[in-house]
């Protein structure tokens, strides 16, 4: 009878393998919704065109860009992780998702079981934005005025929690500062206000703010990033000044747990296609962005990591979201 059962459960296991190849040789056979589960116009939502656009061209089937915004992003990564797991529904999400692991009591889905990672897309430096009337002139100068506490800073974010919220926290730590934190409901507001001289920095995701810099409306002193970008060549690394600090922001593509896994293979190559294409790499660096595509375990070992360290930056912050 045991004998029996194994060679019942190797058929079924053989079954299995086949009807996943099977499908995955079929698949996509009709369109693919890429759900960005962010408001449109952003830097994740840009990036999601651009990928879902080429996309298209490399599966043969029209994949459409789904904008499902709210508590940071995890109503819209909730859907998916309840979506059938066929290939049709995937998330297109940033390092956020990592951060809410520790950020929020409940998600509303377990990020390790319920999604599948396949691929990054990129990397995103933030980059420290002053306005003009700031007296600091470089990234050393303002280091020593957050420092001497002389000077009332205040830095605005996109809410509690968020990369830039995150980023001050961790700079206002290494330099044993008080910068003020002002939380706005949004990139957008917090960049108009730093215009206006109401708030003194922002960190920023350099590509939201690279009009700025290039119109000199706003000063750039530093990215978060362990090197220069190759966008802003003259702009220092945050570590060149403060040793040890790195923030790095990304993006990727998920699929619903369960998707068979030749399906997340032809996805992932199709992804790492994308990425190689010259006309996309000079898009994405254009806006500072260094393209990534790499293998679905890569991607799950980084995944395991960034929940540890941007655990570790929520807790430093102190934010919470109940």
């Amino acid at each position: 009878m045991k004998r029996s059962a194994f060679l019942r459960s190797l058929i079924a296991v053989a079954l299995a393998a086949t009807f996943g190849a099977s499908h995955a040789a079929d698949w996509p056979e009709r369109s693919v919704t890429l759900v960005v589960p962010l408001a449109p116009g952003g830097s994740t939502d840009y990036t999601a065109r651009l990928l879902a656009q080429k996309l298209g061209d490399v599966l043969g089937q029209q994949v459409i860009v789904d904008n499902r915004p709210g508590a940071g992003g995890n109503i819209g990564s909730a859907y998916v992780a309840r979506a059938a797991a066929d290939g049709y529904t995937l998330l297109m999400h940033t390092s956020t998702v990592a951060t809410n692991v520790t950020l929020y009591k409940s998600m509303g889905f377990d990020l390790q079981k319920d999604l599948i990672p396949v691929s990054q897309v990129s990397l995103i430096p933030n980059v420290l934005m002053v306005n003009n009337d700031v007296p600091a002139k470089d990234l050393k100068e303002f280091v020593e005025l957050v420092k001497q506490k002389k000077v009332p800073i205040n830095f605005g974010s996109a809410g509690n929690g968020t990369s830039q919220h995150l980023s001050g926290a961790l700079f206002n730590s290494l330099t044993g500062g008080d910068m003020v934190h002002v939380p706005y409901k949004g990139g957008a507001p917090a960049n108009t206000d730093l215009l206006a001289g109401q708030i003194q920095a922002v960190f920023s995701p350099l590509v939201e703010v690279l009009s700025y810099i290039d119109s000199g409306k706003l000063r750039p002193l530093g990215v978060t990033t362990r090197n220069r970008s190759t966008r802003l060549p003259n702009v220092p690394a945050m570590s060149e000044a403060l040793p040890g600090y790195e923030v790095v922001l990304w993006n990727g593509v998920f699929a619903p747990a369960g998707t068979p896994q030749p399906i997340v293979t032809k996805l992932n190559a199709a992804i790492r296609k994308v990425l190689l294409d010259p006309a996309v790499r000079k898009t994405l660096a254009d806006q500072g962005s260094t393209p990534v595509g790499n293998s679905p375990e890569e991607f799950r070992q980084i995944l395991g990591s960034e929940i540890d360290k941007w655990g570790k930056l929520v807790k430093l912050s102190g934010a919470r979201v109940d």
